[in-house]
């Protein structure tokens, strides 16, 4: 499967940070770069130097944020006494247990912690980069979903043409891609579609209550809303999110297969 981890290879970027061994795969690169092509060259325009530094703010900021939200799982996995390598590809990242499962990782609270640890990484990091922003007495360059969210998206509003405008266009560009992916792909991610952080959460909830058709809810839920966010890509023209989604949507229909479901 496309969202499995992929085979080692020459090209992979290997390093550690504390205990936990990391490996970059050499797709995750120009999958990140083409995914965000089309903003820096709207951007950069005919300018091919500019287009290219735009392109790496980009990749850099996609990086560290795929990383910490990585971090969050296999920081949470080794508050279980759970060992975890961490694993950037082309579709993002894996936090992957080694060795035997820890006992505590038994219990569906405990995994459905782990789940959430990713998103909620992202999310602090998403606040954080916000505070520092203000507290400096820059304006938040919010990107256009943020505007949207209720609650949140008012009081973003009220303070982004507060202070000076960030001096520099790289500066400013940095902190709104900082805000795009890691609130914006968080919240992606949080929806509640197996594999998905949000599907896991689901899933596990579901059996820490003692639901004993659990994969199948979960799975079934999970079809509906990647197929829903799949159609609602292709409509808007967004072809990364329809093939995303339209793998997610297979997956959950092979899971319910699998588990003998009849609808």
């Amino acid at each position: 499967m496309l969202l499995a981890e992929p085979q080692p290879t020459p090209a992979d970027f290997h390093f550690h940070i504390g205990q936990i061994p990391i490996r970059v795969t050499g797709w995750f690169w120009p999958a990140a770069g083409l995914f965000g092509w089309g903003l820096a060259q709207s951007l950069a325009g005919d300018d091919t130097r500019t287009l290219l530094v735009y392109l790496l703010v980009w990749v850099l900021v996609v990086f560290c944020s795929i990383l910490i939200h990585e971090l969050g799982h296999a920081l949470a996995f080794a508050a279980c006494g759970q060992s975890s390598r961490i694993v950037l590809y082309h579709f993002g990242g894996l936090a992957v247990p080694i060795g035997m499962p820890a006992p505590a990782l038994r219990t569906p609270s405990r995994r459905l912690v782990v789940s959430a640890a990713g998103p909620c990484a992202q999310l602090c990091l998403g606040i954080a980069v916000t505070a520092t922003v203000m507290t400096l007495g820059f304006q938040v360059p919010v990107p256009g979903f943020m505007s949207s969210l209720p609650v949140v998206g008012t009081w973003l509003e009220k303070f982004s043409m507060t202070g000076d405008p960030i001096p520099s266009m790289l500066g400013r560009l940095m902190v709104y891609h900082l805000l795009f992916v890691n609130f914006a792909w968080a919240f992606l991610n949080l929806l509640p579609v197996l594999p998905l952080d949000g599907g896991q959460i689901v899933l596990e909830g579901l059996k820490a209550f003692g639901v004993s058709a659990a994969d199948q809810i979960a799975s079934l839920f999970g079809l509906l809303i990647a197929g829903i966010v799949a159609v609602w890509a292709y409509q808007h023209q967004e072809t990364y999110l329809m093939f995303l989604f339209g793998v997610l949507c297979v997956g959950c229909y092979q899971r319910l297969a699998a588990s003998g479901f009849r609808g």
